[in-house]
């Protein structure tokens, strides 16, 4: 494959219909110079997308109708259209239709990229509740591509400067320490290192790993977790060769100088290393599922129901969720093109005779 030349399709499903996914997915495609890097195939409906059209007043903009992803034009808006009779919208609302047309956006887009009729998936936000059905029996996007694209997903918040994982994904706070275990953080330490190689090109990632106690135990002061499970963890990799350093107090972690240190930092569960991810990146931040065949981005916001319908969300993080995927999609293609046929094998002519 020429990266040079290969322009990836994109597939992009909406979100919940109700919240800010049409409105920012619209709003980043109006830079028509977004066209030369990737060609969009939106899995939704263009009645839906003309009213954003018509509320920003912009009629340069043109959605181009297919019936399968496979039928998308370069540098066109393509819109596989899912629904004849579009459902009105009711911003704000958290309606079991929005929910029931956001899965079906999704059920769409993730097959389009399996059955390799798109490249990257890229999601707009969805609520997690409304969307919950027979079929998708789920806590978020990431468990359900796991499932239906194959792999253990590894929840990954990038931006350019700080790149935050986790051992524990979607679950209550009273059973994150039920679900530490040093196999466990091995198996995500493992992932992160692979991600940061295979998707990121970093030839030899530094990854700062959490403690989950506060000053990460004080020594089996305030917890053993740190004693008995973390740090037999992070040595067992290091011995290994892998550059992993820990545990560090959450508290005091993310400062400048730390991050400037570090390729990646793992923490324990979700809060804990998603709220200072969201304070310092919030608006270009982008959410990636590392560890899937396929891969799949979206915005580290959620459907913003307050806003919704207003014309007045920020696409910055879904613009660069487009621009993150596309260039993790070529990195994966340049690892693969730089480690396959390392040795590969070569007729060695006999030497003539002197």
């Amino acid at each position: 494959m020429n990266l040079q030349e290969h322009k990836p399709k994109v597939a992009i499903s909406v979100g919940d219909t109700n919240g800010i996914g049409y409105e920012i997915i619209v709003k980043t495609l109006t830079d028509k110079n977004i066209l030369d890097f990737f060609t969009p195939v939106i899995f939704g409906s263009t009645k839906h997308l003309n009213f954003y059209k018509n509320l920003f007043k912009d009629e340069s903009l043109q959605f181009f109708g297919i019936n399968s992803a496979d039928k998308a034009v370069e540098r066109k808006i393509n819109v596989v259209n899912l629904w004849k009779d579009s459902a009105q919208m009711e911003f704000g609302n958290a309606t079991e239709t929005s929910g029931k047309l956001a899965f079906e956006s999704l059920k769409s887009a993730a097959e389009a990229v399996k059955n390799g009729e798109c490249d990257i998936l890229v999601t707009a936000p969805i609520n997690k509740k409304n969307i919950q059905s027979e079929e998708f029996n789920f806590p978020g996007h990431t468990e359900y591509l796991g499932e239906i694209w194959g792999g253990k997903p590894l929840m990954f918040l990038v931006t350019d400067t700080l790149k935050v994982s986790l051992v524990t994904q979607h679950i209550p706070l009273k059973d994150v320490v039920a679900n530490i275990s040093k196999e466990r953080i091995i198996e995500k330490i493992k992932a992160l290192h692979e991600s940061l190689k295979v998707d990121f090109g970093i030839r030899k990632p530094k990854i700062a790993v959490l403690g989950l106690n506060p000053h990460s135990g004080d020594n089996g002061l305030l917890g053993q977790e740190e004693q008995e499970i973390i740090i037999p963890a992070i040595q067992s990799l290091y011995e290994k060769g892998m550059l992993v350093f820990g545990p560090y107090a959450a508290d005091s972690f993310f400062s400048t100088t730390n991050l400037e240190v570090f390729d990646a930092v793992l923490g324990m569960y979700h809060d804990q290393a998603l709220i200072p991810f969201k304070t310092l990146c919030f608006e270009d931040g982008v959410n990636y599922t590392a560890s899937l065949p396929f891969v799949r981005t979206s915005p580290d916001h959620g459907v913003a129901y307050d806003i919704a319908g207003k014309g007045i969300a920020d696409e910055t993080s879904f613009r660069e969720a487009i621009y993150t995927a596309i260039n993790i999609y070529q990195k994966r293609a340049e690892y693969k093109e730089l480690t396959s046929n390392v040795l590969k094998h070569r007729e060695l002519k006999p030497e003539r005779e002197r």
